[in-house]
């Protein structure tokens, strides 16, 4: 019956019935934590729907609570960011700042989930507290959270993560399970607004000294999309575009 009422005051969002369901059983939360009965998990419920109060009375009550997993591995920083409910993505990730790490039963974690659901504001939050996370691999299809980007067509995601300058050159030339690195897939999916991001920003092309030879009109042309980028750029001649030492220029 406890459970069935503090599902019920989750839903609610009633952190008056939760303080008075702690007060007829000190122990309700740490039995819910042992029992992980993925139906009752009131943090779970409170983050997905947006309960602010609530969710903050259980951080106080029970902490561990941020680490918890539901029957699909998800956290309730999973949830929430996936929401975009960015007051609760806070609050969960300055009491546990490493459940950015957890990953659901796709191998992806909260970070993954916000390029993925295009929540940027979710993803500034969450790549502020731990960058590091943003470099972690799906396990399944090799991809990186900038292949996610790139495969879910979350253009301002992908825009971020350039930006905040939480890739590297490993990141960047990165391969998923299919051969392909992030400038293969914009070429292959003829994204324009995506590869011009790629080949404009200085820190890709920091790492990426490849790019010195591609021409934009080339990356852009929908002619070379069934080619890799090495074919791509064994074909580009005359380019129009030279490095200097803090970026790119056109001639």
């Amino acid at each position: 019956m406890e459970y069935t009422e503090i599902r019920e005051a989750a839903v609610k969002g009633s952190v008056i019935s939760l303080r008075n369901l702690l007060e007829k059983d000190p122990l309700i939360l740490d039995n819910i934590l042992s029992e992980c009965d993925p139906e009752t998990l009131p943090l779970h419920i409170a983050s997905m729907l947006g309960h602010v109060e609530f969710v903050q009375e259980i951080l106080i009550q029970k902490p561990e609570m941020a680490e918890q997993l539901d029957s699909r591995k998800r956290s309730a920083l999973h949830l929430a960011t996936a929401r975009g409910n960015i007051a609760i993505v806070g609050k969960l990730v300055t009491v546990k700042p490493d459940a950015c790490f957890l990953r659901d039963r796709d191998g992806r974690n909260p970070l993954h989930v916000a390029a993925i659901k295009g929540q940027i504001n979710a993803l500034k939050v969450l790549v502020e507290k731990k960058p590091d996370a943003a470099r972690v691999l799906i396990d399944q299809s090799g991809d990186t959270i900038l292949h996610l980007g790139l495969r879910y067509d979350q253009l301002e995601a992908l825009k971020l993560l350039v930006e905040t300058m939480v890739i590297d050159h490993e990141l960047v030339n990165s391969k998923n399970n299919d051969g392909k690195t992030i400038l293969d897939m914009a070429v292959a999916y003829q994204q324009a607004e995506t590869k011009k991001i790629l080949v404009t920003s200085t820190i890709i092309q920091a790492v990426t000294p490849d790019l010195a030879a591609l021409d934009a009109k080339d990356i852009y042309s929908s002619a070379h999309h069934e080619l890799g980028t090495t074919q791509i750029l064994s074909q580009v001649k005359g380019s129009k575009i030279v490095k200097r030492c803090n970026g790119w220029k056109e001639k």
